[in-house]
């Protein structure tokens, strides 16, 4: 009976050692997966920062590329507004040597001037006032008694206020204002009638009275045989 109770003791010693010693390998690894969790938070914590400093330096970058985009834009449209003006004074240079061609092979009879002064044609506009018209009908009908084979150089001419392409642009369409006038109600054929401008670039009077300026504003018709 005696042996029985020692067998039992020494089994029940055994079983509690043995649960001892699982709870303490349990813990152990407990605590080795707590510190991988741990070292592994801690790394995607550096990961996402990285991340975070990474985006910021694209949305950075982006920034500084959409900037030279918008200064590679602006010079582009400087560039071709300067081209356009270029291709302006060209055009105007070759209307101007055109017409002179035909000035020096001609005799000039007379001129007749339209200027804000006399007959307004309005700062800044191109188109022709009721003044302006009557001042041109009476010029086409003398044209028309006199039944002679002419040349009408007709200049435009503005003051100075604006760039000097945008007046060259300007007194262009003075000119052929006038020129669609006398075509279109007195039939005076295209042929015979040549336009360009000057633009502000032969003043008659002072651009700084406001007198000045309404002499400068105006349409030369040149007659010529």
């Amino acid at each position: 009976m005696k042996k029985v109770h020692v067998a039992l003791l020494a089994g029940a010693f055994s079983v509690g050692v043995i649960g001892c010693a699982s709870r303490g390998y349990v813990d152990e690894q407990m605590g080795i997966l707590s510190q991988g969790m741990e070292s592994r938070i801690q790394e995607t914590d550096r990961e996402v920062e990285a991340l975070e400093g990474n985006v910021s330096t694209i949305r950075e970058d982006l920034s500084a590329k959409e900037r030279e985009i918008s200064q590679l834009r602006n010079m582009t449209e400087s560039q071709e507004r300067k081209l356009r003006e270029s291709l302006d004074r060209a055009e105007e240079a070759m209307d101007r040597a055109e017409n002179a061609s035909k000035l020096t092979k001609g005799k000039l009879l007379y001129e007749v001037t339209i200027s804000d002064e006399s007959v307004p044609f309005g700062y800044d506009k191109a188109q022709l006032t009721d003044a302006a018209r009557t001042a041109l009908d009476t010029f086409a009908e003398t044209l028309i008694v006199e039944n002679a084979p002419v040349y009408i150089e007709i200049q435009g001419h503005t003051d100075a206020i604006g760039s000097e392409a945008y007046n060259l642009r300007l007194g262009r369409g003075r000119a052929e204002a006038v020129m669609r006038h006398l075509h279109i109600k007195h039939e005076m054929p295209l042929d015979r009638m040549g336009v360009f401008s000057y633009g502000e670039s032969r003043p008659v009077a002072d651009n700084k009275t406001k007198a000045g300026r309404a002499k400068n504003r105006r349409v030369v018709l040149l007659v010529m045989e």
